[in-house]
């Protein structure tokens, strides 16, 4: 199993375009703390790779990689589908960027689908430019990632019904948001990545202690950080989002467990943007790394 790190920024990315806050006028300054929107690339054979979710740099993203370049053929790509593991836009609006494509696959669960199709319009958008077609992703047992190639295996695990605000009205349902286990017979290995979480449900953590890899929500270092930089009125778990640090944070969930665990889906407000932040520090002592753009994983 091969994971490319495509981004690990939290909704606007680092620098987000209207902020000045100092995360993002830290990346402004410093280039090398810019972050794109959250993503990872899963090779599922060779020259093949899935994309976890579609961001708004999807484009970029797949130029910083030349694993993911087109060629030999002039219109020949690696990137044989998408997956989602909600409807937020920060993780959609990219599948319009793929649309130059001959075919694209998206897989994502029931909600996120029917979000996409009737709300977005996103089938009718599509369709007069590419083959589009839909797979239902699995939130019981596990099928192949690449239905043409044997091996990889994916499963979702729902964690939450938060819904996008466009769809705030939409019924509610548990698989909205779902963490996703990749699986590979071949050497065993386990990757669970989480890169938007409300809830820590007894599922997830079956998963993440199963796991040899874990990349979940960083999103807010704690869960007064929304209200106390003046970006919401609401707590970090009110806006969807476990917190790192304090009673119930992540923290504590991920310290004891045997695998790799990482943090992505990093806000602009997170003092973890910052490389010298002593926050690195406090989790590095309880064996938790912060994910960068780029990043290779091979759990």
């Amino acid at each position: 199993m091969l994971l490319l790190v495509l981004g690990t920024a939290a909704g606007g990315g680092i620098p987000q375009w209207n902020c000045a806050c100092p995360g993002c006028s830290g990346a402004r300054a410093h280039p090398h703390r810019r972050r794109r929107h959250a993503s990872l690339a899963v090779r599922t054979g060779e020259g093949r790779w899935y994309v976890v979710n579609a961001t708004p740099d999807i484009g970029d993203q797949i130029e910083d990689r030349p694993e993911l370049h087109p060629g030999p053929g002039p219109r020949q790509t690696p990137i044989a589908g998408v997956v989602l593991t909600d409807a937020e836009l920060d993780h959609t609006l990219g599948l319009a960027r793929l649309r130059e494509a001959d075919r694209l696959q998206v897989t994502a669960t029931a909600p996120v689908r029917q979000a996409l199709r009737d709300r977005l319009r996103l089938g009718e958008v599509l369709t007069p430019y590419t083959d589009l077609t839909w797979r239902d992703l699995p939130a019981r047992g596990a099928e192949p990632l690449d239905p043409t190639a044997s091996g990889l295996r994916i499963s979702g695990i729902p964690v939450s019904g938060k819904r996008p605000r466009y769809a705030a009205d939409a019924p509610d349902d548990d698989a909205w948001v779902v963490a996703l286990r990749l699986y590979d017979p071949a050497s065993g290995a386990t990757a669970l990545y989480a890169p938007a979480l409300a809830a820590w449900p007894d599922s997830l953590q079956q998963a993440a202690a199963e796991a040899d890899c874990v990349i979940v929500d960083g999103t807010f270092w704690d869960d007064e950080e929304p209200r106390r930089t003046g970006i919401s009125s609401r707590t970090a778990t009110g806006m969807g989002h476990l917190p790192i640090d304090g009673p119930g944070g992540t923290a504590e969930r991920l310290a004891p467990l045997s695998a790799r665990c990482l943090y992505t889906h990093l806000n602009n407000t997170n003092p973890l943007v910052d490389p010298a932040a002593p926050q690195h520090k406090r989790l590095a002592r309880l064996g938790i790394e912060v994910a960068y753009d780029g990043m290779v994983i091979e759990p």
